[in-house]
């Protein structure tokens, strides 16, 4: 049973390799922009939060 499971998901994870393909220069200019503003604004927040629990003490 468990064999079976294992080569399934190995069959997936080929399929899913062989269908993937490098991004272009545009695409991971897009991407890179995206992360970098959600990592900014994920920081932003958690800086906003610990201010107000430091002031609220």
């Amino acid at each position: 049973m468990i064999g079976l499971e294992i080569a399934e998901l190995i069959k997936r994870c080929v399929r899913i390799i062989y269908i993937s393909r490098k991004p272009t220069n545009e695409e991971f200019s897009k991407v890179a922009k995206v992360t970098g503003v959600g990592m900014i604004l994920f920081g932003i927040i958690g800086l906003i939060i610990s201010l107000v629990f430091g002031l609220v003490r």
